[in-house]
Formats: structure tokens, C-alpha cells, sequence
């Protein structure tokens, strides 16, 4: 299968040098030349685990790719999950469930990508031939920057470099990440936001002089956000395997539409769901849940999308994106693959911070999504509520996602059975949900887990309890326009 990009002037021959590319060379995504139907295997589905399901929603892209061993790698990369299930449904009442994705060795949903990208990696890089070490960078709001480090520590052949906003991160996530071991990783903050991160990075990739010159020192790019199609294609799988679940617990017929909410930063998460959509699964509404920083939410209601706004940083840090990189191939499909269209409106974002579609392509959104958000105090309240009523204890990410269900079931009395996809442990924000549940706040990250696993009865995970007395590796702070010089005291 060929991938092509969303602005038209690249072509991956396969899916293993899309996934090694990581971006296109025109500055677009990768996206497949067509969507297989899995669907029609589903009923081979609700008999298999989860690695074995992976392994055929994945391999229906990568046709390239050996199927024994890429079942082997799902097999091991999804044995470091809790009861080797990276996606457990739970049953919260008669139409609403919470899809817990953070059962991972990271307790975050970028775990189920990316415990498999570095095979994905590898063994692209192979099948292309590719010989030189290969360098991966990757921009983070929180989550991707620990996953990525953790799956890609010490792996022979690749070095890889995360960069996050200095003050847009929990302070779990900001240990995670700066007491990472490894002798192949590095971390560095940047001064700004996860949208400042992003766009260097980018214009990182984009910069043709600079690739050469690597190239001379045999390295190569590659990435670990979900602008790789790598980084992607496994989160598909969970989509499905939640309808399986539902369906071999007689929560639902097979055929039966349900719906999934997904607390939604740069995008990434929901178009897997959207993407599973077009290869058969019975999804009736998307629901896009935003927090303060709601760009999407007015984009899904005016067809208008405009990054020139105040940013917010909020108790959901890993959504607090303006523009969401991951869009771009949900508007390539609206425009009906007309790339130099998609290219035209990447330009004016990226010139003027805005770009508008049409009335019809509106009509397409509203009839696959529905969009809100959640602002600061209805995701306290919402913590609160969620667990007073169901005992059930929610991170700030995943209560955007219950409080925007909620807005949806008001919208659509009718609208039937929704699963929430339940992001992140509690225990990454541990502060904002202790404040949440008792109104006091906790300076301590430490000290908020201990009260709050005292309150709640949940146990702290261990990975995170060991963070305390782990010595911090990585501390430098750079400006945004100093990604380069980074990188190159990195690499040497």
C-alpha cells in the first residue's frame, strides 16, 4: 500500500518508509492510498486478545511487514500492560463507559503506540534498507515525551530527543520524563508552549540543508508524535477492540453503533477513531472534547479554524494545543484528497493563523462529530460529581472527556451507549485532583498522591512512586528558536 501525502509533492513507496520518513518531505502527513475494511473481520476479532487484534488492524497498513513478526512485537510490547490489556472497558452505568488507556508502563494512552513504535521503526528502517542511525524527535505536552523515551531507551541504532514546554507539564510528567535512563535519550525544556515546541520541531524536518548535513554524519530523521503514521496505526486497534469487549459482554449486538468521546488536544487520538470509522466499525458520533483552549470546538461549529487566540494553561497540560497538527489529515479527506487545497490552507494557517471550509465540508463534520469543551471549573466539579456518584476517580484530562459526554447526551436524548477514553492516570496530576475532591490544594506532587490514595483507596502505581528518589538526568531550558543548536550538541 502507498502513502501519500496531504500536501501532495511526496509518495512513501510502502508504509515502512512512511513510518521511517516520519513526516513528508513537503512538510505534510502520510496518509494511506486507501482504507482496508477490517470489519468484515470482526467476527475473528471478538475471539482474539488484544496483541492478536493489534496485529491484524495494524498489519491491514503495513502489508509489508512480516505477520508473524509483527504479532510476536504486539505480544511483547503489550505484555508490559496491566493483565497484558492495554485497553480495558469498564462498565460505569446502563450507556456510559470509560475506556482506561493508561494501564501502560508510562500510565498514559501514547504507551499503547508507543511500546511498538520502535519495532514499527526498526524493522521499517530494514525493509527500506536504511543503514544510518537514525535520530527521532519529538515535541511533547506531557504524555508522547515520557512514552517515546521509555519505548526507545537504548535501542541499538536510534538516538532520540524530546522537547517540552518548560512550564506546560505536571510536574509528574516533567520527572518522568527528566529522570529517564538511557544512554541514547535527551531531554531539554523549552521556554514557551507545546505549540512552540511543535513548530520547531517541524521546522526542524522541513529544513533541507540541515537534513543533508546530517546525512553526511550518516543520521537520519524520524518521529515519535503522532504526525507519523507509526505513532497512529496502533491506536486504531483500540477502537475496535472496545467494540469486541462490548460486544462479547452482551453490552451491545454486533452491527450496533456506539459512540466515543475523546479528550482531544493535537487531534491524534480522535482521527484513529475516524479512521477506524472508514475501515467499517460501527461508530455513530465522534465527540471531540476540548478544555479552555477550545480552537476545535469553534472550528467544528463555524467551519473556521483560527490559532490566533489566548492560550491557556490549564489542569489538562497535555491539551493545551492551538494548533492541532493531526486536523490536517481529517481536512485532506473533507477536501476530497485534494492536496494542493490542503496545502493552500496549511499555508494560511501557517501564515496568518487561520483558514476557513465550506458550508458542505460542515455539514460532513456535524453529521461524524459533535464538539464542546469543558472549562476549568466544570472540570473540577466534574471530578468531584464523577466520584461522589460513581466512586470513580477521574484525571483532568479524562473528566473533559465525561463532562463533554454529558453535553452530548443533552444534546442527543437518543444518542445511545458512549465510551469515554480515559487518557492518563490520576496519579500524573495528582494536585489538580486531590483540589478537586477536597478543595485544598497540595504543592507537592508527593504529598497530593499520598492524600489522595488515602482518600480514594486507588493505589499510587509504583513506577511513579520510585520517581522521588531517582536522580534528575536533564535540566537544560533553551529558547524556542535555539532547537538546533540542541540538537547538534546532542548528536556531536
Amino acid at each position: 500500500m502507498k502513502f501519500i501525502s496531504t500536501r501532495g509533492k511526496d509518495i512513501a513507496k510502502n508504509s515502512a518508509e512512511a513510518i521511517t520518513k516520519g513526516l513528508a518531505s513537503d512538510g505534510g502527513l502520510f496518509v494511506p492510498e486507501t482504507f482496508p475494511c477490517v470489519y468484515d473481520k470482526i467476527e475473528k476479532l471478538l475471539d482474539m486478545d488484544y496483541a492478536e487484534r493489534a496485529s491484524v488492524v495494524i498489519g491491514s497498513f503495513l502489508e509489508e511487514y512480516d505477520s508473524e513478526r509483527l504479532l510476536s512485537a504486539c505480544q511483547k510490547a503489550y505484555s508490559r500492560f496491566e493483565e497484558n490489556d492495554p485497553a480495558p472497558v469498564v462498565r460505569i452505568d446502563e450507556d456510559l463507559y470509560v475506556l482506561e488507556l493508561f494501564h501502560g508502563p508510562t500510565l498514559a494512552f501514547k504507551d499503547v503506540a508507543l511500546t511498538l513504535l520502535p519495532f514499527l521503526l526498526r524493522e521499517g528502517a530494514s525493509i527500506c534498507g536504511i543503514e544510518e542511525q537514525i535520530l527521532i524527535l519529538v515535541a511533547t505536552s506531557g504524555d508522547t515525551g515520557k512514552a517515546a523515551l521509555s519505548g526507545f531507551q537504548d535501542a541499538e541504532g536510534i538516538k532520540i530527543m524530546v522537547f517540552f514546554p518548560s512550564e506546560g507539564v505536571s510536574d509528574m510528567q516533567k520527572l518522568q520524563m527528566c529522570t529517564q535512563e538511557g544512554e541514547n535519550v535527551n531531554v531539554v525544556a523549552v521556554k514557551g508552549n507545546f505549540d512552540d515546541c511543535q513548530t520547531a520541531v517541524k521546522k526542524i524536518f522541513s529544513d533541507k540543508e540541515y537534513e543533508k548535513i546530517l546525512k553526511d554524519k550518516n543520521i537520519v530523521f524520524s518521529s515519535a508524535n503522532s504526525i507519523n503514521f507509526g505513532r497512529l496505526v496502533p491506536q486504531i486497534t483500540y477502537y475496535f477492540s472496545a467494540y469486541c469487549d462490548m460486544v462479547n459482554a452482551g453490552e451491545i449486538e454486533l452491527g450496533d453503533k456506539i459512540n466515543f468521546a475523546v479528550p482531544t488536544g493535537n487531534f491524534g487520538n480522535i482521527l484513529a477513531g475516524y479512521y477506524a470509522k472508514q475501515m467499517g466499525l460501527p461508530i455513530n458520533k465522534l465527540v471531540c472534547a476540548s478544555n479552555s483552549n477550545n480552537v476545535l470546538t469553534e472550528f467544528f461549529a463555524n467551519g473556521t479554524y483560527d490559532a490566533k487566540r489566548e492560550f491557556y494553561k490549564t489542569t489538562s497540560p497535555s491539551m493545551d494545543i492551538l494548533v492541532s497538527s493531526n486536523l490536517e489529515r481529517l481536512i485532506f479527506e473533507l477536501n476530497g484528497r485534494d492536496a494542493l487545497i490542503t496545502a493552500k490552507q496549511m499555508q494560511e494557517l501557517k501564515e496568518k493563523g487561520v483558514y476557513q471550509i465550506k458550508e458542505e465540508q460542515l455539514e460532513v463534520l456535524d453529521r461524524e462529530f459533535f464538539a464542546d469543551f469543558a472549562d476549568e471549573e466544570e472540570v473540577m466539579q466534574t471530578i468531584a460529581d464523577f466520584f461522589e456518584e460513581y466512586g470513580y476517580v477521574l484525571d483532568t484530562h479524562t473528566a473533559v472527556g465525561i463532562n463533554v459526554e454529558e453535553k452530548f447526551k443533552g444534546f442527543y436524548e437518543d444518542a445511545g451507549k458512549t465510551i469515554v477514553l480515559s487518557t492518563a492516570s490520576p496519579y500524573k496530576f495528582p494536585q489538580s485532583v486531590l483540589k478537586a475532591l477536597t478543595g485544598k490544594g497540595v504543592g507537592d506532587a508527593f504529598e497530593a498522591s499520598k492524600k489522595l490514595e488515602n482518600l480514594t483507596g486507588m493505589p499510587m502505581p509504583e513506577g511513579l512512586k520510585t520517581l522521588q528518589n531517582k536522580k534528575r538526568r536533564f535540566d537544560k531550558e533553551i529558547d524556542r528558536n535555539k532547537t538546533k543548536e540542541a540538537v547538534d550538541e546532542f548528536i556531536g
